[in-house]
């Protein structure tokens, strides 16, 4: 997440609420086939695998992966590999910023209506004080094996699906702003939403959901409700993620959070567990953000929040 400026649900429920989000019906007549109305439950050791992979690749690479930096592409370059293996359309989109040159990559996964586009992202790039496992290695790695498990289950949806890996997020959304400032006007009106992923791992974590498009924000709040998880409006990143670019193109925006440097209120720690008076990431933009800076459990949720929405807004 860029720094500001001052001034899993059982498959009997997940099937029940996604048939219920996209007017579908289970009768014994005509049972909907279950890989069409239930997301999967994304294993977490997957999503912590590429967490691992990031890891490597910061070690390896003067220990980030920030825009310009050979860690962001070798960064980029594994998540295209992946998709690219596992049959996804991808492109990479150049720019410049700072100098230095930066990549976004997308990935369209073949079918669906290309009017009627559901796109989810996330940032690619660390600051350069750290690997940026949480920020943002954690959305990246959830959208990742999002994509990966729609080709295993070879879902084919209503809709069509779009993934997005950003760079120069943390130099003021770059690499996001670029992409939609390049898109035809028609072509920004056939993303019917984009959904963002912007650290969904933090170590001492809430539970947040963006409130910008109702139907979005419904679709992540019937997931949470689900596993009995209160949740609270997104404020901390308001504006200071790739959803703002979407958002001030008239695109429907939402997405999840588990929280950055504001501090956990008692109030919150008795909701959700972890430490009052603590930030729910103490590790924010440090060198510490590393592959220990994550708690699992809000990983786990998470992730499988991204693929319930996933599933549920492109049916």
């Amino acid at each position: 997440m860029k720094l500001s400026i001052p001034g899993r649900a059982s498959t009997a429920l997940v099937v029940a609420a996604a048939t219920l989000l996209t007017g579908g019906a289970i009768t014994g007549a005509a049972p909907a086939p279950v890989a069409a109305a239930a997301a999967p439950d994304l294993p977490v050791a997957n999503v912590k695998a590429h967490l691992a992979q990031l890891q490597s690749i910061a070690t390896a690479n003067g220990g980030n992966r920030a825009h310009g930096r050979t860690g962001y592409k070798a960064s980029l370059d594994y998540v295209k590999a992946k998709l690219d293996a596992a049959g996804f359309t991808t492109t990479i989109q150049q720019f410049t910023s700072s100098s230095r040159t930066g990549y976004n990559l997308i990935a369209d996964w073949p079918g669906g209506n290309a009017n009627q586009v559901v796109m989810s992202g996330s940032h690619l790039d660390s600051v350069t004080a750290g690997p940026g496992i949480n920020d943002n290695g954690s959305g990246s790695a959830a959208v990742l094996e999002t994509a990966l498990a729609v080709a295993r289950t070879n879902y084919q949806p209503t809709k069509h699906l779009r993934f997005a890996w950003w760079g120069a997020e943390e130099l003021g959304m770059v690499g996001s702003r670029y992409y939609v400032n390049n898109l035809s006007t028609a072509s920004r009106a056939t993303i019917s939403g984009y959904l963002n992923f912007d650290m969904i791992g933090s170590p001492n974590p809430g539970y947040f959901v963006y409130d910008d498009d109702p139907t979005i924000e419904k679709t992540f709040k019937t997931y949470y409700t689900g596993l009995g998880i209160a949740t609270e409006a997104e404020t901390e990143g308001d504006g200071r993620s790739d959803h703002a670019p979407f958002k001030s193109a008239g695109i429907p925006v939402g997405g999840i959070f588990s929280g950055a440097d504001y501090i956990k209120t008692a109030a919150q720690a008795a909701k959700w567990g972890g430490t009052s008076g603590k930030a729910f990431d103490a590790c924010y933009h440090s060198s510490c953000d590393t592959s220990s800076n994550i708690n699992d459990t809000a990983l786990d949720r998470n992730a499988d929040a991204l693929a319930y929405a996933v599933w549920s807004l492109s049916s």
